[in-house]
């Protein structure tokens, strides 16, 4: 019982974690874009309409139960990618505290391990809003 109660929190957890802040980027779009053109993130235009849609339906996707493997693989090589692009505490931007990047970076390192635990987790009993 405690293993489900578990699983299901910590899915449900890793799910919100992406939900809010895909729900955030609708609301603070041109901030979050012009923060992606300040890291040099390549085509952030097309990249952050894309990175939304991922985090609100896999967030989602996450907390219901659905495809869970998929999906916690797909947010942990985005949250790499993420990590690498946009926490990249060895340079210098304007207006960013290096000490803060470093904390963010390893925090993502953190949810990393998280999903890939998870990755490995669609076996063990849980609750679930769908069957995948």
């Amino acid at each position: 019982m405690i293993e489900r109660i578990a699983v299901t929190l910590g899915r449900c957890l890793l799910g919100l974690y992406f939900f809010a802040p895909g729900l955030s980027k609708i609301t603070s779009y041109q901030a979050m874009l012009d923060y992606m053109t300040l890291h040099n993130i390549p085509a952030p235009g097309l990249l952050l309409p894309l990175t939304t849609l991922l985090q609100i339906g896999g967030g989602l996707s996450l907390m219901a139960g659905y495809r869970i493997r998929e999906t916690a693989l797909m947010f942990a090589g985005m949250t790499l990618l993420i990590n690498l692009g946009m926490h990249d505490f060895w340079n210098s931007y304007p207006e960013t505290d290096p000490g803060h990047e470093l904390q963010n970076f390893v925090k993502n390192l953190g949810i990393f391990a998280g999903l890939l635990v998870m990755s490995t987790a669609h076996q063990i009993p849980q609750w679930r809003l769908v069957k995948s």
